[in-house]
This record gives C-alpha cells, sequence and structure tokens, in this order.
C-alpha cells in the first residue's frame, strides 16, 4: 500500500471538503518528517480517533534561530511514507516552504507567557515559529483533531493556548511520549548525538523518575 502525497494546499482542500461533505472527520498529525514510533503512535491514535487522517511533513523554517540546524535537520520522505503506508494513513501533505510562506507572507504569531520559560529561553522566536506554522496547517487542512506528543511539553502548551485564544476549531489531542528501552525520548534528533551523549541521556529520564 502507498499513501497520497500532496503538495498543495488548493488539492488537500478538495480532498478533505469530499470527506466532510461524507460527514467524516479529518485527523492531523504535524509532524517535520524523520519519523520514528513516536510519530506513529501519534498517527494511531488519529486512526483510531477519526474517519480521516492527515499527517503533515515540513520542516518549518521559521521555527529555526540556527541556520545551520534547519540545513542539518534529517529529511527522509521516502522512508517516511513506508512507514505511514504501514499505518494506514489517508495523505501525507508535504508542501514546500514557497506554499507554506508565499512570496509577501508578513503575519507573525506569537503566543506569550507559556512560551517564555525553559526552550523559549534559549530559542528565541522559537516558539512564534511553531504558533505560525500550527496555525497555518490547522487552516490548510480543515481537521478536526490534531495529534500532538506529550514529549514537547512546552510545545503542546503553546499550541492549546494558541488554538484557546484564537477560538480555531480543532480539538487538540496529547499523547503520551514513547519511550526507547533504555528511557530516552524517541526524536528524530537523537541521531545526532554522539556516542558518549546517547549513553548519557537516558540518565535524564532516570532522575526525573
Amino acid at each position: 500500500m502507498t499513501v497520497v502525497i500532496l503538495r498543495r494546499v488548493a488539492d488537500l482542500r478538495t480532498m478533505v471538503r469530499g470527506w466532510k461533505a461524507a460527514g467524516q472527520t479529518v485527523g492531523v498529525v504535524p509532524t517535520m518528517g524523520a519519523l520514528h514510533e513516536g510519530h506513529l503512535s501519534l498517527a494511531r491514535a488519529a486512526k483510531a480517533g477519526c474517519d480521516r487522517v492527515i499527517v503533515t511533513i515540513f520542516v518549518n523554517p521559521k521555527q529555526f534561530n540556527n541556520p545551520a540546524d534547519l540545513e542539518k535537520y534529517p529529511r527522509t520522505e521516502d522512508r517516511d511514507a513506508a512507514l505511514l503506508a504501514t499505518v494506514g494513513v489517508d495523505v501525507i501533505f508535504a508542501p514546500s516552504p514557497d506554499e507554506v510562506y508565499p512570496p509577501g507572507f508578513a503575519t507573525t504569531v506569537s503566543v506569550s507567557g507559556v512560551s517564555a520559560p525553559l526552550e523559549g529561553a534559549h530559542r528565541p522566536g522559537h516558539f512564534d515559529g511553531v504558533a505560525a506554522v500550527v496555525a497555518k496547517l490547522f487552516g490548510m487542512t480543515m481537521a478536526d483533531r490534531a495529534y500532538f506528543g506529550e514529549k514537547d511539553w512546552q510545545q503542546l502548551q503553546v499550541v492549546q493556548r494558541l488554538v484557546a485564544d484564537l477560538n480555531l476549531p480543532v480539538e487538540i489531542v496529547g499523547c503520551e511520549t514513547v519511550r526507547e528501552a533504555d528511557g530516552l525520548a524517541m526524536s528524530s534528533r537523537n541521531a545526532r548525538l554522539s556516542e558518549g551523549g546517547r549513553a548519557i541521556a537516558p540518565a535524564l529520564h532516570r532522575e526525573m523518575q
């Protein structure tokens, strides 16, 4: 089984309108690709809770405050599509940066308060970029429910605040963190850990427990 990949908002909306005309509910799982079991668990949760499921794959330039980090972020669309086919999602939406942020794009989205401490203090502008792309993806997909991992806890709080403040018609579903056997939270960035760093990283979960 292969999954349909769409890259244009107009094509996605045409498909979603057909689903909604048939009375079907739509779930979305926003990702930046380089998928792992954590992402697949979100897709399965969406499958269980919705008639139709969209997984978005978009490496969002606006949430990277370090250009080198953006350049190095893993991009594995073919592998991701093969993994999502095993879950049975209905469509992958993988737009280009110009499709998401066309020439002349001039809008910013900022969620104060919950975005300020922790990661927000060390990555200026990061959560503004998250809020902007999430708001756009909700509008593009017209989803009824959106599924996010609790691993990115602060991000989940930002998204929930965004939806509540702007009365966006989407239910946010937080899903439990999926971990490796040694307790390390699964993450696309784990591939960038050194051998020594990978050995040390699970200590954080053990200490928190």
